[in-house]
């Protein structure tokens, strides 16, 4: 069986965060290449669109799973086969020579992303790190992913820049390679086995989904995905329509990543302090109030910069308290589990947000009803999380049975 304590906590977290960095990086600097490869390519923004709604959808759907997984025999495993997946997408997908690679790549990165994203690797710095700095902790390893979009979005844009999509994806898949020696960092944090003994994951499942807060936080947590994977994957093509220059685009995106490390920390942060679902509900409000007075001001490179700052202080600080909330309720011995579960309906939001994107656009040549779309679900999910009862259950006061 696993070890449970093979790395320090302070190792579990930069390793993580690294990871992280790397893949939430990597990720999202992929609306860069949607205007070059569709144009060379000879292929709708659908096409584009739809791969990576399938990686996303996959990335769900499979999370579970490999939470699961990852919870019984440690992070490390899942970590190290997502690193080698998300380095074989990057491959497939600079080599593409139509739609069919295109959407090779993004299967195996949707894999990818599940072995080692986020319900993988917060599951493994909630059961290192102690109760009272849980929140914290979620939040700094979460700040990671935000620090990859600052540095690779325009890391990637550089290559484009410089050379072509394909030498850039290349240069993206080598960089990928970086998860493989981060991945033993945060090994060896499986749940413990009498944790197990105490609850199978059968009997974690069937708690969870007998928790009204359980569905209300999953259904809530769809919107955060139709939002930032709708940004983050037509903002570019967006910014180009309205004649800027693609700079600003990269920039924006970039600024999304800086302004979200402030965000994601601070959440994380008053999460220890506040509650979270509060916080939760305040974040979807001002999402949608972003999205209002970017829609409603001029076009222009310095409006398109301060709408990437402004929502980049939103974008990813619902994740250190929604998983910080999973953890609150339920504990921790099948977070990775339970929290893939609610991250499941972020990416299946995450794939309508990518894929109605570019169908509405190929459709009726603009993206306002989306932009619409992103708005009114922001008042949703607030409504959403207002009411979630968020007490630990009763099991985590008493004593463990024997």
């Amino acid at each position: 069986m696993f070890e449970v304590r093979k790395f320090s906590f302070n190792t579990v977290l930069i390793c993580g965060a690294l990871i992280l960095t790397l893949l939430m990086g990597l990720r999202q600097s992929m609306g860069l290449f949607q205007t070059p490869m569709t144009m060379e390519l000879q292929v709708g923004r659908q096409v584009f669109s739809l791969g990576l709604a399938v990686s996303n959808l996959l990335w769900g759907f499979a999370g579970p799973f490999a939470g699961m997984l990852a919870d019984k025999y440690g992070t490390g495993r899942m970590a190290l086969i997502g690193g080698v997946l998300y380095a074989a997408g990057f491959f497939a997908l600079a080599g593409a020579q139509d739609g069919n690679l295109i959407m090779v790549g993004n299967v195996l990165q949707g894999f990818a992303m599940a072995g080692a994203g986020f319900s993988i690797i917060l599951g493994a710095v909630g059961r290192a790190a102690p109760p009272e700095k849980r929140s914290w902790a979620l939040g700094i390893v979460s700040a990671g992913g935000s620090f990859g979009q600052f540095a690779f979005v325009p890391y990637a844009s550089y290559f484009l820049t410089n050379y072509d999509w394909r030498f850039a994806l290349f240069a993206l898949a080598f960089t990928a390679l970086a998860i493989l020696p981060l991945a033993r960092g945060v090994a060896g944090f499986a749940a413990p086995p009498a944790s197990r003994g105490a609850q199978t994951a059968g009997e974690a499942l069937k708690e969870a989904m007998g928790h009204s807060g359980f569905w209300l936080l999953t259904i809530g947590f769809f919107v955060c995905g139709f939002q930032v994977v709708f940004v983050g994957v037509h903002l570019p093509a967006y910014v180009a329509d309205k004649g800027l220059e693609s700079w600003s685009a990269a920039w924006a995106l970039a600024l999304v990543g800086l302004f979200n490390i402030v965000g994601t920390y601070t959440a994380g942060v008053m999460g220890n302090k506040g509650r979270k679902k509060k916080l939760l509900a305040g974040i979807y409000l001002a999402r949608s109030a972003v999205f209002v007075l970017f829609l409603v001001t001029p076009v222009s490179e310095v409006t398109v910069l301060i709408f990437g700052a402004a929502l980049g202080l939103f974008w990813l600080s619902t994740v250190p308290l929604t998983s910080g909330l999973v953890a609150q309720i339920f504990g921790t011995t099948w977070m990775s589990m339970l929290y893939g579960i609610v991250f499941m309906s972020h990416q299946v939001g995450s794939f309508l947000g990518a894929w109605l994107g570019g169908r509405f656009f190929d459709m009726y040549g603009n993206y306002d009803i989306v932009w619409g779309i992103c708005v009114a679900l922001g008042f949703v999910a607030a409504a959403l999380h207002w009411p979630i009862k968020d007490a630990p259950m009763a099991r985590l006061a008493a004593p463990a049975r024997a």
